[in-house]
């Protein structure tokens, strides 16, 4: 086995992947075909092609318009996981979805919830690979909105349902504006997290402080992305001393900014953050979770050890139970014991 081998098929956790970014071009023009939803373009191999974040931001709510029925929920759910598991031996994953997003095909939240759930327990009993669900805020549509996105969660609890997030581009709205909705959330059980800091948007648009009030006002358990703390080198220190996850994704951003990113996860690295590799929406960008770790491996130059540590230290991150947390941590320890043993010497 190469080193390349070996990174692909470590046991893995994604905790920071959207299901409406994880759909095959292939899927996406045949549910876009069946449903009568209109794209600019039906070759696969541009149809995930975008000139900066906020043009991504319109594909993405795109590919949600063309999911409508609850097959169409379980089959992005299942082909997901079987992707992951099939590319990087994923295990476990926190996956994103935005009901808003599909609201406006005319699809209520209980046909998209599920469908998702049934795809989920179709890719658990074919390929081993569980998950749970976050159902996301979309920023960009005001407190109110997100008050009520958290009110229907909460009205229709499940156990696949874990926690909430948000997303979209925060200079359409900071993570202040939303504290009723998360203590709502909060009130309810649900654990809470959200993007925060990106940097495919500036130090003005996405500040540090922004994370800040995400741990203070918000209760947010961990941080998508986070890049930009880094201009605030003592909330670098306080999130470092806290132990604070921070779910990085090595390729989500246009191909001009990727040594930019690269750049940016080193130093959190470096810093001591707590650091959990994910895919954010891998065929959109190219990518999937065993390409995220050997990208990584390669321009981090990361020792065998430390992409084992990052393995391992994302169960702790994870919305699991402990008696979850131990039997993962066993299982990825057997596997990565007999993983090493089969590389050179």
């Amino acid at each position: 086995m190469d080193h390349e081998t070996f990174f692909r098929r470590l046991p893995k956790v994604d905790l920071h992947c959207h299901l409406a970014g994880t759909i095959r071009p292939a899927t996406l023009i045949e549910l876009a075909h069946k449903n009568d939803v209109p794209l600019q373009t039906s070759d696969p191999d541009r149809l995930y092609v975008f000139d900066d974040f906020y043009d991504f931001l319109d594909v993405v709510r795109t590919a949600a318009r063309c999911l409508i029925d609850h097959d169409d929920f379980a089959r992005v759910a299942y082909e997901a996981l079987a992707d992951a598991a099939t590319a990087g031996n994923l295990k476990y994953a926190e996956l994103f979805f935005n009901p808003t997003d599909y609201y406006p095909s005319g699809v209520d939240y209980r046909t998209m919830l599920d469908g998702f759930i049934a795809g989920l327990r179709d890719a658990e009993s074919d390929h081993g690979v569980t998950a749970r669900l976050i159902p996301a805020i979309n920023r960009e549509l005001g407190p109110q909105t997100a008050r009520d996105t958290v009110a229907e969660v909460i009205a229709d609890r499940r156990d696949e349902v874990i926690g909430i997030g948000m997303d979209g581009a925060e200079r359409g709205g900071p993570p202040g504006l939303f504290g009723e909705a998360y203590r709502m959330a909060g009130k309810a059980g649900l654990y809470r997290t959200a993007h925060a800091c990106e940097d495919n948007q500036t130090l003005e648009e996405a500040p540090p402080s922004n994370i800040a009030t995400c741990l203070d006002d918000l209760g947010c358990d961990r941080i998508d992305h986070g890049y930009n703390i880094l201009g605030d080198p003592r909330l670098v220190q306080r999130c470092s001393d806290d132990g604070v996850p921070f779910t990085v994704c090595s390729h989500t951003c246009v191909p001009s900014r990727l040594t930019t990113r690269w750049r940016n996860v080193r130093r959190m690295l470096d810093a001591d953050l707590e650091l959990v590799v994910c895919t954010d929406d891998p065929p959109m960008y190219g990518t999937d979770i065993g390409t995220a770790y050997v990208t990584l491996s390669r321009e981090l130059e990361l020792p065998r050890a430390t992409a084992i540590d990052l393995a391992l230290s994302g169960i702790d991150a994870t919305w699991l139970d402990d008696d979850d947390k131990r039997r993962l941590r066993k299982e990825f320890t057997t596997e990565i014991a007999m993983l090493t043993a089969r590389l050179p010497a």
